[in-house]
């Protein structure tokens, strides 16, 4: 089962999970767990982004007037 996807909170946790990785306040052993989850939002927000503009598009496409 997919988790509950917030896009503002996925991006809250990767700016966590930089800013610990960059200050080095992540030990060895959760260092590859921290990438797994990383690279996991990022894909989420991707597909967020994708669907969206996809979305918009169709919206926008909509409105506009017939030739």
């Amino acid at each position: 089962m997919e988790e509950q996807f917030s896009y503002n909170k996925a991006i809250a946790e990767l700016e966590t999970i930089l800013k610990e990785l960059q200050a080095d306040n992540c030990d060895i052993d959760n260092m590859v767990e921290k990438t797994k989850r990383a690279s996991h939002l990022i894909r989420l927000c991707r597909e967020r982004l994708t669907a969206t503009d996809a979305e918009l598009k169709a919206i926008l496409d909509e409105l506009r007037p017939a030739e």
